[in-house]
């Protein structure tokens, strides 16, 4: 009784076994059970009575021996003081007066539905007109004066589908509970890629689609943990050695200003470096606690676009907004982060010279921020590379000015906690990053443009 599937075979067997026999009670008492007051007695009482007035003893002889015939049963019709009406002498009165036996268990059990259970005492039956004139009394023998227990041949058959219905039933719904099962121990020994794939449209199948969505999720967090953590040890061996050659050089006699220089020059990259991983561990957070506000979003593009104006005045690269006006909920700073990346990459990788477009639009429920710049682009392999962390295009891992590729991851990040989506594609020249936020069910009044073009 320890496994479900046991636990719900017994229990549709015990249920089945249980309404058929309460069934069978029920239509015997109220249907042909003889006991006193029952339709089948009154029946038998009006007509013996009938046979007796009509046609005398023989009448009722008659429809005694056809009662005997059928049922074995002992009957007579008695005047009101028990005395045979044929004038046999037989007393009756001990049995009309005797304490009633019919309804005991006893006198149930040869109704069983699947199983006949026999006594030798029987039963008695004894019923009385309503004009209290006559009683007719019965009394039903048995074969055997033991008591004995028949099960027909037929109810093996109905025990044997009874029972392997229920077993298919069980088997049915137990079944996809031991799959998921074993696939979550497969996942608990470290095998990630274990997955239920249930087919089925019930409960029990999306109850295995939820596991298996939770198993891709902890998957991609495990696999991103380990990249990250390879990435990290990447990253911080290189500045790490740097350090150690420049200390070794400060000992030696050496220029122990220039070796001063480049021991501040990589604690400064591993205090960026720490800083950046800190921000992924707060962008990492769960989006039921992110702390939200109403905010306008074209008001923050503005003032990030008034921030890097310096940066982008000193390549001279001009900066071009077009904003609509957008309201929404969220988080100003995790925003703000996002997009100055985006923003600050695009002035990065942007020639002397070039420009800048930053636009912000409303299209049906999604604010969408485009941020695109006129330079070389990246290979159209590095696309789907280009949000990982620590992920940067080859070319630009020896430029100090290429950061440790984790602004954008960040970026994804951020934007995902809003439920939003982030994208980068070549424009030929350029690169193209979209960011899109849900915006509110009713749209504003009026969304007038706000335009601010060759800022340098």
């Amino acid at each position: 009784m320890r496994t479900l599937f046991t636990k719900i075979l017994l229990w549709f067997l015990l249920t089945v076994v249980i309404t058929s026999t309460a069934t069978f009670y029920v239509s015997s008492i109220f249907g042909g059970f003889r006991g006193p007051g029952t339709a089948a007695a009154r029946f038998e009482l009006r007509e013996a009575r009938a046979a007796w007035e009509l046609e005398g003893q023989a009448g009722l002889d008659r429809f005694l021996g056809r009662l005997r015939e059928a049922t074995g049963a002992d009957a007579a019709l008695t005047d009101i003081n028990g005395l045979d009406v044929r004038g046999t002498g037989r007393d009756w009165s001990k049995a009309i007066h005797a304490p009633p036996n019919d309804f005991s268990l006893r006198s149930f059990l040869p109704f069983l539905p699947l199983v006949r259970i026999e006594s030798g005492r029987g039963f008695t039956t004894r019923t009385q007109s309503r004009d209290r004139k006559y009683y007719f009394v019965a009394v039903y023998p048995v074969r055997d004066p033991n008591w004995s227990v028949q099960v027909p041949q037929q109810t093996w058959w109905m025990l044997g589908i009874i029972a392997l219905l229920c077993y298919a039933l069980a088997r049915q719904m137990t079944s996809p509970l031991r799959k998921m099962q074993k696939t979550i121990e497969r996942f608990g020994r470290g095998d990630f890629t274990a997955r239920v794939n249930s087919r089925r449209a019930d409960e029990l199948g999306q109850l295995g689609r939820t596991v298996d969505q939770m198993a891709e999720r902890i998957e991609g967090l495990v696999k991103s943990q380990r990249r990250l953590l390879q990435d990290i040890s990447h990253e911080l061996r290189s500045p790490l050695a740097r350090l150690g050659v420049a200390v070794e050089l400060g000992r030696g006699g050496g220029d122990s200003e220039a070796a001063f220089d480049r021991i501040e020059r990589e604690a400064d990259r591993l205090n960026v470096l720490v800083g950046e991983l800190i921000q992924v561990t707060r962008a990492e957070g769960d989006p039921a606690g992110l702390m939200t506000e109403s905010l306008r979003l074209d008001d923050l593009v503005r003032v990030i676009v008034d921030d890097v104006h310096i940066e982008a005045e000193r390549h001279h690269i001009a900066l071009e907004l077009d904003a609509c006006e957008a309201e929404m909920e969220g988080n100003p700073e995790l925003l703000r982060r996002a997009i100055e990346n985006i923003v600050r990459n695009a002035i990065r990788y942007s020639p002397d010279g070039g420009r800048v477009q930053v636009s912000l639009k409303r299209i049906g429920a999604l604010y969408r921020i485009s941020v695109r710049d006129f330079g070389q682009g990246v290979p159209d392999e590095a696309l789907a590379h280009l949000f990982d962390p620590f992920y940067r295009v080859e070319k630009d891992r020896g430029r100090t000015s290429g950061g440790v590729g984790l602004g954008l991851a960040i970026a994804k990040r951020a934007v995902e906690l809003h439920r939003g989506a982030m994208r980068a594609s070549n424009q030929r020249p350029g690169l193209l990053v979209e960011i899109e936020l849900p915006a509110p069910s009713v749209m504003p009044a009026q969304e007038p443009a706000l335009t601010s073009s060759a800022l340098r």
